[in-house]
């Protein structure tokens, strides 16, 4: 049985091949994990469709193929097969697979490891078997990975005499996620003419209610009320809520709205969506975001957790920064990226006085808005900010 690359849906056109989970010889069974594939947006296990011998492996790790490609074959052993599938890596993310090992000077023994720390030490070029897994029942975990490729290397002898030659150069695998992204970049940079629009916000007022929601036992983070402005914002301005179809040469505005949160999760850069903004709180709203940021820095994000998003916000606030010119989330129309606030003076009333104030930085395309839209669009999204309590005359 030829075992191929699925579509797993979202366009997804190719996938690259990351590590194979059996060798030629081995003896599977249905649903086991055969091949970890990187796609645009997630990685994903590709699972045994029948029960059998491994007969063949025909696409070498670290390839790109299209979807379609025969990864491998497998001799049936008259076990019913069943429905192959792809799975989001995420949902077998806990799903410590067994790897029986040949050693050539020693007995074979069992590396329990989940596929994640398998990626990070086939990427660090480590030999997982020779790591001492402190896990339960011996499990390598992704710490002892890291302890390990961190610890002194021994001092040979007479080695302070060797003076090198030539600088050392470190290399990092251009592979996986990162190069999914620089795809998708490339694609968004090269497609869309990009317009990047300028703004600063005063904050004091925003940042007043959420203190006195604090002060109420209420929790309710800035970035979810940016949120929530954005959709206010967008439906004002729907134009930046659309895709642009060339191919039907029309702009599709888009009834829902589903704002995209980019996350600087420690395998990349990725997007989980927070679907139909319109019918949610400010509390559901943080809680979602919340939630969605804790499963992409733990890589349990899903399929659905990371579609469907119409606009996209990247609040890189927390880490700094005055201002940048963010790259779209193709084939959406419009990101914007909110920065750190600081306290400058400002003149209110004509008078001097210290304000809380913050930059964004709003790119759209050229092709489907104009620059006076998007100016129209920022300034309304600055007066929600800057007086909250109007938000609560557009809320239904």
């Amino acid at each position: 049985m030829e075992v191929k690359l699925h579509d797993i849906g979202e366009g997804m056109t190719e996938g690259e091949i990351l590590t194979y989970f059996v060798k030629v010889g081995d003896q599977v069974l249905p649903d086991q994990p055969l091949v970890e594939v990187q796609t645009d947006k997630m990685t994903a296990e590709l699972p045994s469709p029948t029960a059998g011998t491994v007969k063949e492996i025909l696409v070498t790790e670290g390839t790109n193929v299209e979807v379609g490609t025969t990864l491998l074959i497998i001799e049936s052993s008259g076990t019913k097969p069943v429905q192959q599938k792809i799975e989001n890596t995420s949902m077998n993310r806990n799903i410590m697979t067994i790897k029986k090992v040949d050693r050539e000077n020693g007995p074979k023994r069992l590396i329990l490891a989940a596929p994640y720390t398998r990626k990070i030490a086939r990427e660090l070029g480590i030999d997982i078997e020779d790591i001492h897994g402190t896990g339960p029942a011996g499990r390598v975990t992704d710490e002892d990975v890291y302890r390990y490729v961190n610890q002194p290397e021994p001092v040979e002898e007479n080695k302070n005499d060797i003076q090198p030659t030539i600088a050392e150069v470190k290399e990092i695998p251009f592979n996986g996620r990162r190069k999914q992204i620089a795809s998708l970049m490339s694609k968004s940079l090269y497609t869309i003419p990009h317009v990047t629009h300028f703004e600063e916000v005063d904050m004091t007022n925003l940042l007043d209610s959420k203190k006195q929601l604090n002060e109420a036992g209420v929790n309710i983070s800035v970035a979810a009320f940016f949120i929530k402005a954005i959709q206010l914002s967008l439906a004002k301005y729907p134009i930046f809520n659309s895709v642009l179809d060339e191919e039907k040469g029309v702009i599709k505005l888009k009834k829902e709205y589903n704002i995209g949160i980019a996350v600087d999760a420690k395998e990349g850069l990725i997007v989980p969506v927070i679907r139909h903004v319109e019918q949610k709180t400010l509390s559901v709203i943080h809680a979602e975001m919340k939630d969605y940021i804790d499963k992409a820095q733990n890589n349990t994000l899903t399929k659905h957790d990371i579609s469907d998003g119409t606009f996209t916000i990247s609040n890189v606030g927390p880490l700094g920064g005055i201002g940048a010119t963010p790259i779209i989330n193709y084939p959406q129309t419009a990101l914007i990226a909110f920065h750190k606030t600081k306290k400058k003076p400002v003149v209110v009333n004509d008078e001097i006085v210290i304000r809380s104030i913050m930059n964004l930085s709003m790119s759209f395309d050229h092709r489907v808005a104009d620059g006076a839209t998007a100016v129209g669009f920022t300034n309304y999204f600055v007066q929600l900010l800057e007086q909250p309590t109007r938000m609560l005359l557009e809320l239904r």
